[in-house]
């Protein structure tokens, strides 16, 4: 059989690195066909020349002459750059799974491209199914591929749902870790640092998915992608803190039972499971070890530690542009909080207010969606330098 090739988007990041330990593990299943970036083209040198990668794609211009200029690259690498370079990537002919881990609406134009080409799209960004979702699932519907989750909760449930009837699953459960400040006393969250909230208990991720971690933000966020993933309302969609990180997600059968998915807190089993099903070779990340002790614990998320979820589970009952406008708000408002403009209990209040406008309109366009996250980020800014909170 010949290795399958891939493309990646964001491969500079965590997920990216994450990804090639995966295809370095399995040289004779899988093959990197193309890699993009942002503008990280040092993080991309390497792997071009380990993996013999034949195009790379950076959306920074000036990152892509940089790149052509350093003399880190294999002669024979084409430097795509810009949005075209990004969505070239997307679509290579020979590519046949594309994982998306760009970060932010970058990556939506060219996941959209790709889903339509008919790729199998192994999807890390969750901000592109909150700020899109009834457009991507349309991209997706469209092409023939399938859509893939790499969230470790969501590629749980996929697996979990896999081959089951629908009817059969009456509830979804996702898991939390609940991030740096489980255990924090609730009068001292006003003085917690950022480096505090990178100190993540159980996974590496990258800073913002960490902060949002911290605030449960990324669970909101999860609640819809996993809405828009598995067409189930988000009312039968449950969320528990286990701080373990080795449940990833249960789900609630008809009969009352339920069934869950263990593993290590590692990205390498949910980007495997993308890659390869329905191959299950030996993942790169160890497993669980059952002769040691094992404690496993759940409760649910307390709302006064965690009003970031209930105002993303308002946004999803509404549906329309607010949870476009909960996300646009909440990367406004992480980023003021680790510039140190904003308190960490400031996120969830800036959240609270651009939230105020309502965001009820009806997207008829995917511009519709995009000009809403424009104002949302526009009033998260603006409150983000005008309060003290």
């Amino acid at each position: 059989m010949e290795p399958r090739p891939i493309a990646i988007l964001g491969a500079s990041g965590s997920i990216g690195t994450t990804t090639l330990a995966v295809v370095r593990a399995h040289p004779s299943l899988l093959r990197v066909a193309g890699m993009a970036s942002l503008r990280n083209w040092r993080r991309l040198a390497g792997p071009a020349r380990e993996f013999g990668v034949p195009m790379v794609a950076l959306a920074d211009p000036a990152a892509a002459d940089e790149a052509r200029a350093s003399g880190e690259f294999p002669a024979g690498t084409r430097i795509l750059s810009g949005p075209d370079g990004l969505r070239e990537i997307a679509c290579l002919p020979e590519a046949r799974t594309v994982v998306s881990a760009v970060v932010g609406t970058a990556g939506l134009e060219p996941t959209l491209a790709a889903l339509k080409t008919g790729k199998d799209v192994a999807l890390a960004s969750k901000e592109l199914l909150v700020l899109a979702g009834r457009f991507v699932t349309a991209a997706a519907a469209q092409g023939g591929g399938r859509l893939m989750p790499v969230d470790s909760e969501h590629n749980a449930l996929h697996q979990l749902l896999r081959g089951r009837p629908r009817a059969d699953a009456v509830r979804l459960v996702l898991t939390a870790s609940g991030g740096a400040f489980r255990d924090t006393p609730l009068d001292s969250l006003d003085e917690v640092t950022p480096e505090q909230a990178l100190r993540h208990p159980s996974w590496k991720m990258g800073p913002k998915v960490t902060v949002d971690s911290a605030t449960m933000a990324n669970k909101g966020l999860e609640i819809v992608e996993a809405s828009w993933l598995f067409d189930v309302p988000q009312e039968r969609i449950d969320v528990v803190v286990h701080p373990q990180s080795v449940i990833h997600a249960i789900v609630t059968l008809s009969d009352g039972s339920m069934q869950a998915l263990l593993s290590p807190p590692s990205m390498a089993f949910p980007i495997q499971d993308c890659l390869l099903e329905p191959l299950r070779p030996p993942c790169p990340a160890p497993g669980l070890d059952l002769s040691k002790a094992l404690s496993l614990t759940m409760s649910p998320p307390d709302p006064a530690r965690y009003p970031c979820l209930g105002l993303a589970r308002t946004a999803a009952a509404t549906g329309a542009c607010a949870p476009a406008a909960f996300n646009a708000a909440n990367e406004v408002a992480v980023e003021a909080f680790m510039s140190g403009r904003l308190r960490f209990t400031g996120i969830a209040e800036l959240i609270r207010r651009v939230m105020e406008k309502g965001w009820t309109k009806q997207p008829a366009s995917l511009e519709d969606v995009l000009a809403a996250d424009a104002d949302a980020r526009a009033r998260a800014a603006e409150l983000a330098s005008t309060l003290r909170i």
